[in-house]
């Protein structure tokens, strides 16, 4: 069973501007270096489809989904939802083709073919909660896949694992309170989106850690809160919130994260997997804004997803 690389050509017609970091050049350079590394070879390719708005709808208030509708420009004007997170014509179907490889990607590793999914799409989905639209993102795509997982597969217990740079807020905001999702996330405080620190909820797991966290500090700290909390809750299905802006060359945090580090993450994820989970990983892209760094990122997380006999 290989693993199930999910995209769409949509996903490179979203925009925000020329000097936006969260540009469509990051797609490429993902695909450029699954090319150059092998990888490409390892994987079969999926178009995502669009979700529907019943999907979009177990996660989004209707109101919020109606509104990134409404707000969708016809013609070459941006329309800004807020001072980083802005629309063009391209976006609504990027958006919604983003949150339909989540479900894809649900449905693919619940069948016979897959394992594991990686969903290379953008615009991401971590900081969308379940009324707004911010960070760049619209619609949460790692909620969408849960809750699908949960409503449509009927599953009992799910986690999601989100290691980008910047808390999980949005994800954080839909899955509070909901006893079959045990939500863990690291990330650089105190930072955008300015979350996370305080919470103290049964089910969630949240890493805040200081900026220049290296790796031996990012590890021992997973070791230690998340590893031993994954194992006991048993899930029947691992999500994850692939965010590579906690590299050390990425300039939009202040992270010291290096390639082994995400190999050692998504291998301890892909181990707990094989134990609780049939092996069964949907991960989806976040964040990861300088191009060399995040195409490396990609194919040391897909190649590790694969697994090693």
């Amino acid at each position: 069973m290989n693993l199930a690389f999910i995209s769409h050509e949509c996903c490179r017609e979203h925009q925000m501007g020329a000097f936006h970091p969260e540009g469509p050049e990051r797609l490429h350079a993902i695909s450029d270096r699954m090319i150059a590394s092998g990888m490409e070879m390892l994987v079969t390719h999926y178009d995502a489809p669009e979700a529907t708005l019943e999907q979009l709808a177990r996660v989004h208030d209707r109101d919020h989904i109606e509104r990134i509708f409404a707000a969708a420009p016809s013609g070459d004007a941006l329309a800004w939802l807020d001072g980083d997170t802005a629309m063009n014509k391209g976006t609504l179907p990027a958006a919604l083709r983003s949150a339909g490889a989540a479900i894809l990607g649900v449905d693919l590793v619940m069948g016979e073919k897959h394992h594991a999914a990686f969903c290379c799409v953008r615009p991401p989905g971590h900081h969308s909660g379940r009324a707004s639209a911010a960070g760049f993102c619209f619609f949460n795509n790692v909620a969408v896949g849960a809750a699908h997982a949960l409503e449509h597969h009927g599953l009992k217990r799910v986690a999601i694992v989100d290691f980008d740079v910047h808390h999980g807020n949005g994800t954080e905001d839909i899955f509070t309170g909901e006893p079959r999702v045990l939500f863990c996330s690291s990330f650089q405080h105190p930072f955008y989106p300015g979350s996370g620190a305080d919470t103290n909820e049964p089910n969630i797991i949240n890493l805040p850690l200081p900026r220049l966290t290296g790796g031996a500090e990012f590890r021992a700290a997973v070791e230690r809160a998340w590893l031993p909390r994954l194992d006991a809750f048993a899930p029947e299905m691992i999500f994850i919130s692939a965010g590579f802006d906690g590299h050390a060359e990425d300039d939009m945090a202040h992270f010291n994260l290096r390639e082994p580090d995400y190999a050692w993450i998504t291998r301890e994820l892909h181990n707990l997997a094989t134990k609780h989970a049939h092996e069964r990983i949907v991960s989806c892209l976040e964040g990861g804004y300088t191009l060399s760094a995040l195409g490396r990122c990609v194919s040391t997380h897909v190649d590790e997803l694969i697994g090693h006999a």
